[in-house]
């Protein structure tokens, strides 16, 4: 037993730092959301379906009010930086810092001037909107050190810092929420007192590492880029966030809660999204500035395969989930999960079409498309939840992210004609098979719902492909794992 543990570490020393840090990035990411999502049966239990609704707007408010606070600087425009600037990335840093803290000061001025608008606005106290606006700096701070560290591969104190910060946010959540009349803004209260905690010395940190606060040409660049971008953050909050503020005003608290819960379990499959894009990003970016843009289909349609896979376990599994992350009272949140599921699939493959709009600086195509989706999925909440209630706005959520998904190839395609001589890098054809053939198996796995002996059935046959692809699933895992490593050779 020694032995093989010693021959496991041997052979993992042994691995490129580059492939040692995507496995750890993927870690923190998964530890992140994860530890979140395994406590959510413990706050489904000690919130009722109207705080749990609450507390779920709250974080919806808490997305939109992000992006005008600080830009979303920490997004996109800043790991582009790192590589453009990577001979002053320390002073880069903590100009970035310093920009997002100007902003944050700003606003708090704002909100402070103006509190009794702002607190009946968003239905919010003064202590839920201070703490709001805590969280969104420290939010940025981490995510200025965070990208720092996973572009230079240094990945053990971001490994550190995740897994106490991801303990610490809900130990301290319990225990507040068991000793408050108040339990919403006592869960609220515990996330940001532990961010500032976690995160306001990494910032420091790279304050005085850096030494500069403001840096005009990296102020100019950041805003220049990310301004025109406002939009398409808010249009991507609107469209992870509209509905349950929607159901909120239009139904009921508690129903939003109901939802709420359907969408976090949805959700879970983030964890492994969100963890790929990140692994996959430097490298797109890095084919792209090769001129290598047909290397990036290689890794495209194997991820994509991959994440619907993993979105049909989730929804074949939706009723015991469900079961184990709240009381009976949440039970029909089943039939929010397959669409949201489904929406999350789509979310995943924006990621291949819009970092090409992103590279080539098109903030125009970005947001054009992005708003398209957030339009209209405000449109359709606004019709529907009105007719079909609360279900109603899962499936407008994968309307819309079907959508979103388009108008970004669409922006992809006319980058592609206009930059790169009518270039094709996907084939639309395989595209749409993976695409229609998810959904068609996902539906058919929901009507299963009413008869657990046939759903069974098809977990069991599910199973069984997986089994047979096994060699299939493990070598496009070390792909999308050893990818870094292989754009750091070439």
């Amino acid at each position: 037993m020694f032995t093989k543990l010693k021959n496991i570490f041997r052979k993992y020393n042994s691995l490129p730092i580059q492939v040692r840090a995507a496995f750890w990035f993927m870690i923190c990411s998964f530890m992140q959301k994860g530890i979140s999502s395994i406590t959510t049966p413990i706050f489904t239990r000690l919130l009722n379906t109207d705080e749990y609704g609450k507390y779920s707007v709250f974080n919806s408010w808490l997305g939109i009010v992000t992006v005008f606070v600080s830009l979303n600087l920490s997004s996109g425009v800043f790991m582009q930086g790192l590589v453009k600037y990577e001979d002053r990335r320390k002073e880069y840093a903590s100009s970035f810092q310093g920009l997002t803290m100007l902003l944050v000061a700003v606003w708090t001025a704002i909100y402070l001037a103006f509190h009794n608008f702002w607190n009946g606005l968003f239905e919010l106290t003064t202590v839920q909107m201070l703490a709001m606006l805590l969280m969104i700096w420290m939010s940025a701070a981490f995510g200025f050190w965070a990208a720092s560290e996973r572009v230079v591969f240094n990945y053990r104190k971001l490994v550190l810092i995740t897994i106490i910060v991801s303990i610490a946010k809900p130990l301290l959540g319990i225990f507040l929420v068991l000793h408050a009349e108040d339990k919403v803004t006592a869960r609220i209260l515990g996330l940001a007192v532990v961010e500032f905690i976690g995160y306001s010395g990494l910032m420091i940190s790279q304050i005085v590492k850096g030494r500069k606060l403001c840096v005009p040409e990296f102020w100019k660049h950041a805003l220049m880029f990310n301004i025109p971008l406002v939009p398409h953050y808010l249009s991507t909050t609107i469209l992870n966030s509209a509905d349950r503020i929607m159901i909120e005003k239009m139904v009921s608290a508690d129903t939003a809660g109901i939802y709420s819960l359907a969408y976090s379990i949805s959700q879970l499959m983030t964890l492994f999204t969100t963890g790929i894009t990140q692994t996959l990003e430097p490298w797109r970016y890095s084919k792209q500035k090769a001129g290598k843009q047909e290397d990036i289909a290689t890794l495209a349609y194997p991820s994509l395969i991959l994440v619907a896979g993993l979105n049909l376990v989730l929804i074949a599994f939706a009723p015991e989930i469900v079961r184990i992350f709240a009381p009976p009272e949440y039970h029909d949140a089943i039939w929010v999960i397959p669409p949201v599921a489904m929406s999350v699939y789509f979310m995943f493959t924006y990621g291949f079409f819009a970092s090409f709009e992103f590279y080539f600086e098109k903030t125009g195509y970005v947001a054009a498309a992005t708003m398209a989706g957030a339009v209209l999925n405000i449109i359709l909440n606004y019709i529907f939840i009105g007719i079909f209630g609360y279900y109603a706005a899962g499936y407008t959520t994968l309307v819309c992210y079907i959508v979103y998904a388009v108008c970004h190839y669409l922006g992809m395609r006319k980058i592609c004609k206009d930059e790169l001589d009518g270039k094709k890098v996907y084939s639309m054809k395989k595209l749409l098979a993976i695409s229609v053939g998810f959904m068609i198996f996902g539906f058919v796995i929901m009507f299963t719902y009413y008869n657990n002996w046939i759903r069974y059935g098809a977990i069991v046959v599910f199973m069984i492909i997986l089994v047979i692809k096994r060699k299939w699933i493990i070598e496009t895992v070390k792909q999308i794992m050893s990818i870094r490593g292989k754009n750091k050779k070439g």
